[in-house]
């Protein structure tokens, strides 16, 4: 993602925008301190949305292999970083995915890449999850898919309400893990939820 954090003359637009928010915000942009934060400011948000700019079956990579392999893959606790699209904070947390496959497994990194290629967007968790059971339900078209994620959302814990300790957690069953009450348990259990 390095040429997505090199200043380019295009971005001369963002940088004046970025200047005069902090001019409304009642700062001097003109201050040591904040002298070079219009161009931080657009190299920070072009790496947390460079996932837009990512084709996920390039992500994928043709790392889709046969497999006579029936029973459940579970990663736990991947690490997301995402921004809340309706105040541009962040949200960061956990997400545990699993699926069951169906004569075809993917490799075991490119779950987190599928991950991180949806959190880095302007999201709303929700969607998130969605996301990221449904590429993997296309890519492997295995018996079911399943994606726990909690996160914390600063937008919730810094402003509104204040409250820092409380995550949302959202759950997306797709296949057997819908239809399914016990492969739902199974799952829940080996991600350390209650069932």
């Amino acid at each position: 993602m390095k040429e997505s954090l090199i200043f380019q003359p295009s971005d001369t637009r963002m940088e004046e925008i970025v200047r005069e928010l902090i001019v409304r915000l009642g700062e001097d942009p003109d201050r040591e301190g904040l002298g070079q934060t219009p161009k931080r400011v657009i190299a920070s948000l072009k790496y947390l949305t460079h996932g837009y700019r990512q084709d996920i079956k390039k992500v994928l990579n043709n790392a889709v292999f046969e497999e006579n392999y029936d029973e459940m893959v579970v990663l736990k606790d991947i690490d997301l970083f995402s921004l809340c699209e309706h105040h541009l904070l962040p949200f960061y947390g956990k997400a545990h995915v699993a699926y069951i496959p169906n004569g075809r497994i993917i490799g075991l990194s490119k779950i987190p890449r599928v991950v991180e290629v949806f959190a880095r967007r302007l999201q709303v968790q929700e969607r998130l999850t969605s996301q990221v059971a449904d590429c993997l339900m296309n890519a492997l078209q295995p018996r079911g898919v399943g994606v726990v994620i909690e996160a914390l959302h600063l937008c919730m814990a810094m402003r509104g309400v204040e409250k820092r300790d409380a995550q949302c957690v959202t759950s997306s069953m797709l296949g057997s893990f819908r239809e399914s009450e016990r492969v739902r348990g199974e799952f829940l259990s080996l991600i350390g939820k209650r069932v």
